[in-house]
C-alpha cells in the first residue's frame, strides 16, 4: 500500500465519521424514540455499501485501493459498532430490555442481511 492510499484512507475515514455525525444528528432531531434509529440506519446502510464495495473488488476486479479507501476508510469511519453496543447497554440500564434486544440482535441481523444484499447487487452489476 502506497503513501497516497494511506493518506486518502485517513481522509476518507474522517469524512465518514463526519457523515455519521450529521446523519445521526438529523435522525435524533427528527425522531423522538428510545431506539437509536440513527445508529441502526448508519450501520445497516454502511453494511450494504461495504457489500457493494467488496463486491466491486471481488467480482469486478476493482482496484483493492477502492476497498481500502472506501471500505476501511469512509465506511469504517461511518459505521459504529461501539456506539451500537453502548446504546444497547444504556437501554438495558434504563430497564428497556425489549428495546435492547431489538437493538442488539435486530441491528446485527439487519446489518448482515444488508451486507449480503450489497454483495449480491454488486455481482449483478
Amino acid at each position: 500500500m502506497n503513501t497516497l492510499t494511506i493518506v486518502l484512507l485517513g481522509l476518507a475515514g474522517g469524512l465518514g465519521a463526519g457523515t455519521r455525525f450529521v446523519v445521526d444528528g438529523l435522525a435524533r432531531s427528527r425522531l423522538r424514540t428510545a431506539l437509536p434509529v440513527g445508529t441502526i440506519a448508519i450501520n445497516v446502510t454502511g453494511s450494504f455499501l461495504l457489500g457493494l464495495v467488496a463486491g466491486a473488488v471481488i467480482v469486478h476486479a476493482a482496484p483493492p485501493e477502492l476497498q481500502a479507501i472506501a471500505g476501511t476508510g469512509f465506511l469504517g469511519g461511518y459505521t459504529t459498532f461501539s456506539t451500537a453496543s453502548f446504546e444497547t447497554v444504556r437501554l438495558i440500564q434504563a430497564g428497556r430490555t425489549g428495546l435492547a434486544l431489538l437493538n442488539g440482535i435486530g441491528t446485527a441481523a439487519a446489518a448482515v442481511g444488508a451486507a449480503a444484499a450489497g454483495l449480491a447487487v454488486a455481482s449483478l452489476l
